[in-house]
């Protein structure tokens, strides 16, 4: 009796190993799909839904550049101006001299050694430039003051004033400039606005004028926007490169952004988790390494994927794919790393914010969890025979 019991137990292992080698991960537990799942999904072959593209150089290559955003030295000019351009709402401070004997301007400065007066001097109040951009200016009449220098302002004073003051000579000077800042705002200590002066303030300047961000450096995006041109660098790639350290322009707005950059790691690797990266990015080798990489007794090697919203001409597609409403196509890269160029390929393939990365397991993987099952059982089955508690 014992014996035909065990006859009929390996007869049924055995039709399940004959016959249920293929099938088997679809009753054991497993992280997610096989390589063969993703490969063979209907919404893949079917109807196009999800495209699968293999990664290689080219297709790193394209990514790479429609990733690339353009910098701050590119996109913006770099000059610097010597001359401060007032515009309306600054305030001005005008003196003017004349050489005796002319009394057009009030009282004279004396020079004591030589008991005469030398020269006559006339400061007149603060004058705000108008909206219109004019300031007034006694016997001299109306001046056009805003988007002019102040250079510009004492040589059209004199002009006026010529035949009228003997041998003027004029200073103007800036008293309050509210025409001339830029503004900064975002994850910074105190949001303020900067007067520029001819020096040429540069990008840091304004970024140490507000304190500072109050997030780690590698983890803050500045972005920059001039009139109807907006661009953004990670603040790391700013402090690194001199050049992206732009001279700023009056009207300038700038942007400190937190922006928590992450992607999800599933699968046979060696966590399970989502993974913070850094402003200025990472590629697919870094974030398998930060995964803990793959485990040898579970990961298939042919089986690493990331799931990605891309954009419609991010890649050259096999078959018209469809268009989520948001403009986004579904793909899944599909990574060999049994090929060893792959690891070189893996170095520059940029990991996006919201990726997923998953990483299937093996078929070996899979039968073994069915070879545990099996053996399982068989000892369930056979020990009350060995105990004795079942008699033949």
């Amino acid at each position: 009796m014992k014996f035909k019991n065990l006859f009929l137990l390996s007869g049924v292992v055995s039709a399940l190993l004959l016959g249920g080698c293929t099938s088997t991960s679809s009753f054991l537990s497993s992280s997610g799909p096989t390589t063969s799942g993703v490969n063979d999904s209907k919404q893949v072959n079917e109807n196009n839904a999800i495209q699968i593209v293999d990664v290689n150089d080219h297709v790193a290559r394209r990514l790479v550049d429609a990733n690339k955003q353009a910098k701050f030295s590119e996109a913006f000019s770099a000059k610097t101006s010597s001359n401060h351009f007032v515009g309306a709402g600054d305030a001005l401070e005008v003196s003017i001299w004349e050489a005796p004997p002319a009394t057009l301007f009030g009282s004279g400065l004396s020079d004591s050694k030589a008991g005469t007066s030398t020269s006559r001097v006339s400061t007149f109040p603060e004058q705000v430039v108008q909206s219109n951009g004019m300031i007034n200016i006694p016997f001299a009449g109306q001046i056009t003051a805003a988007g002019k220098s102040l250079q510009d302002i004492e040589n059209e004073i004199i002009k006026r004033l010529h035949g009228k003051a003997n041998q003027p000579q004029v200073l103007v000077r800036l008293t309050r400039n509210t025409s001339a800042n830029v503004t900064v705002v975002g994850e910074v200590t105190n949001s303020a606005r900067m007067p520029l002066s001819p020096r040429g303030e540069r990008l840091l300047d304004a970024l140490a004028a507000a304190g500072g961000v109050r997030q780690p450096v590698n983890k803050m995006t500045m972005q920059v926007t001039r009139g109807d041109v907006v661009r953004s660098m990670p603040l790391e790639r700013v402090i690194l490169d001199p050049k992206q350290n732009i001279v700023l322009q009056p009207g300038d707005v700038i942007t400190a952004m937190y922006q928590p950059l992450s992607f999800t790691v599933l699968g046979a690797t060696g966590k399970n988790e989502e993974q913070n990266f850094e402003a200025q990015g990472i590629s697919l080798a870094q974030a398998l390494a930060r995964a803990g990489g793959l485990q040898d007794a579970r990961a298939d090697a042919q089986g690493v994927f990331i799931f990605r919203f891309e954009d419609q001409d991010a890649v050259e597609w096999k078959s018209k794919p469809n268009i989520t409403p948001d403009g986004k196509v579904p793909v899944i890269y599909r990574v060999d790393l049994k090929n060893p160029a792959t690891f070189f390929v893996a170095q520059s393939f940029p990991i996006r914010n919201k990726d997923v990365l998953y990483v299937s397991n093996a078929p070996a993987a899979e039968m073994q969890k069915f070879l545990n099952i099996v053996t399982s059982s068989i000892f369930t089955v056979t020990a009350p025979f060995s105990s004795g508690l079942i008699k033949q």
